[in-house]
Order: structure tokens, then sequence, then C-alpha cells
């Protein structure tokens, strides 16, 4: 099964680099369209293509098994979806190929179209799962040996080029927050180690210092995501008290992201004027999940708060493929009538209605720039 879906996922990339070749010269040639811009994405599951495919993790981190995958690639791609995440349809809009997972075996030093670093699991501090994914600095560092090699490969001026002229993307923070109450399902105490402004700043602190580590190897343009409502995740809402979107917006885990919700526009404001040419995008998710699960058929869905696959209440039980400990799941009959797939994860309807808003949303959802606007710059 391993070898067949690397198999298949060396297809799909080869396919889409065939087919979107006119967009630019190869790494060895001694151009690059003055249009060309690459994608490179950071972070957790809502972004990871199947990183944590090949690393040493636990199956909690992994999606290699149905029915994960099965509604667009046909096969468990290593997606925390039935289909697509996010950075698969920003990619579509921006003219570009599917952009691979960094581990990739069969993917190795043509990094023009940009690459996929992120991981399920991850978080901005490397004590969230440490050991089982791939942490936000780790991340960068896979970036800066990227780098490393564009500029050994077509030189400085090139490589700069395509670096500053490049866009990157970030989902990170919530693993951060929520892990902590994961496997609370007897509404015990959480005690986080730190009080609840320090626990933010720290967090804000490691995304930042990783924005400048990007910034020193030639980014210029970054978009994110911020943080859900984390306690209205069908996993964390069936531990609170109460099942209420009031109650669960009241969780604790909640109020963390909104803290850092409110606090992380301003710290790229700053950035924006200490940093020459840095430019920045927000998709204020939050308040567009919120939307979904409160009004669900608005926006062509039917169903905004319980699972897709899973068990329990909200099909909260993170049991979707029955790999995780609990063998015994329910899976819906139309998975796009869905917001969320799993218990944690959107449908790929979902990812592409938050990738258009990420894409050309307005500035009623959108703080600063949007995506197709940073493409454009």
């Amino acid at each position: 099964m391993a070898s067949l879906r690397v198999f298949v996922m060396f297809i799909i990339f080869l396919s889409s680099f065939i087919l979107n070749i006119h967009h630019s010269c190869s790494l060895s040639s001694t151009c690059l369209p003055e249009n060309h811009r690459a994608l490179f994405i950071f972070g957790d599951s809502v972004f990871d293509n199947g990183n944590n495919d090949y690393i040493n993790a636990t199956t909690f981190f992994q999606s290699n098994f149905p029915p994960y995958g099965e509604t667009f690639f046909k096969y468990p791609s290593g997606r925390f979806s039935n289909g697509r995440v996010v950075p698969d349809f920003v990619a579509e809009y921006a003219e570009l190929p599917l952009i691979p997972p960094y581990l990739h075996p069969g993917y190795h030093d043509e990094y023009i179209y940009g690459v996929n670093f992120a991981s399920a699991g991850a978080g901005a501090l490397s004590e969230t799962n440490q050991g089982l994914v791939i942490d936000l600095k780790t991340q960068a560092l896979y970036f800066a040996k990227v780098s490393k090699q564009l500029r050994k490969k077509v030189g400085e001026e090139k490589a700069m080029k395509l670096l500053s002229t490049a866009v990157y993307i970030f989902s990170i923070g919530g693993n951060d927050y929520a892990s902590p109450f994961y496997t609370n399902s007897n509404n015990t105490t959480v005690v986080i180690p730190y009080s609840q402004q320090n626990f933010v700043d720290f967090v804000i602190g490691n995304i930042t210092t990783t924005i400048k580590e990007i910034y020193v190897e030639g980014g210029r343009k970054f978009g994110f995501i911020n943080l859900g409502p984390l306690n209205c995740l069908p996993l964390l809402r069936r531990s609170i008290n109460g099942t209420t979107i009031d109650a669960c917006l009241k969780g604790e885990a909640s109020t963390l992201a909104r803290l850092h919700n409110n606090a992380f526009p301003e710290i790229l404001q700053n950035l924006e004027k200490q940093l020459k040419g840095f430019k920045y995008s927000i998709l204020n998710f939050h308040d567009v999940l919120l939307k979904l699960m409160k009004y669900p058929s608005k926006y062509g869905f039917k169903e905004g708060n319980a699972a897709c696959c899973g068990g329990g209440p909200f099909r909260g039980d993170y049991s979707c493929g029955g790999k995780r400990g609990i063998e015994e799941y329910e899976l819906c009959n139309n998975v796009n009538e869905h917001v969320f797939f799993d218990s944690l994860h959107p449908t790929e309807s979902a990812a592409e209605h938050f990738a258009k808003l990420m894409w050309s949303g307005n500035r009623d959802v959108v703080d600063s720039y949007n995506l197709k606007q940073l493409f454009l710059v």
C-alpha cells in the first residue's frame, strides 16, 4: 500500500509539472518568467498534504488509511480530509501544480514551484507533540535548506528573485493551545504551565522568529489564517460543560485562540514597519468557521457541527478510519453536506470555501492583502 501510494503521488506531481511547464524554465536554465510565483507552505494538519506519512509518528497524527482521501484522490493521500486541503486550492488559483510535501521521497530539489513543510499535530512550540511531528522550528530549518539548494542551483540573484516574489502561507498555533485538551474527555481540569497571556506570547514569539528567519532568506509575502474557536471543534466540544456554540466559545482553548487572534495582527503590523518590503494577509478563519457552523445552509452545507466521520457526540471521537484506538466509527452518506470531515478537520468542500476567501476575500474577512493581491505584487 505504501509503495503504491508513493507511486500514485509521484504520477500526480509529474502530471502537474508537465501540464504547468509553460509557467517556468527548469532550474538549470538561464531564465525564470517575470510572472513566476512560488508557494511555500508551513503549519499543521489544516495545511499538511502528506509529510507525516514519512516520519516516525503515531497513527494519531497520520491519515494514511481510508476513508481519508477517497473523494478526490481515491486513495489516502496523507491529507486530513476526504479530498484536497486549503493549499491545494490556493495553488490551483495561483496556476501552480499541486505543491508536494517536503519529505516525499520522489521529490528532492526541484523547488521552483515551492514545497509544503506542514505537519499534522505541529505547533509553534517545539514541546507541542514533541517527537511525533515536524514542529515549526524544524520546518523553518527545512526551508533554509531549500533556500541554500536554490542558491547553489541557480545562483544568488535568481534564487533571491524566486524567494522574494514567492508567497508563504501558515496555519499554526492551534495545536499549541488545544493539544492539552485533546484527551480530556472527563471534564477534568487541564493545567497550563503559564498564565494565558504568557502562553500566547510564547507561541506568537516563536511564529515571529520563524517569519524573521524566512525574511532573512528572502521571503517578503506572508499569508496566515487565524485560529478557529478551538473548543467548538467536535473533538473538544464533547468535553466542555454545555454543548451550545455559546458554551464552546467560553472554553479555555477558545479563549486562548481569541487572545492569540487579538495579539497577532499587531505583531504583523509592527513587522511591516520594521522589515522593508514585508507584506501580509490574515484570513479571519475564526469568524468564517463560526458562520459555517451557525448557518451552514447559507453556504451550501447541511451540517455545521457534527463531523462526517467519527463516533460519539458530534462524531467527536477521533476514530475516523478505526486506526486510533477506537475501531468503531460512523461515516455520513454525503460528505459534501458537512463542514467537518473528522472530529478536527474540514471537508474538502469547506477547505475550498476557506481557500476562496484567502484568495480573493475582501476586508470583511481578510486583513491587509488577500492572497491574490500578494501573488500579483
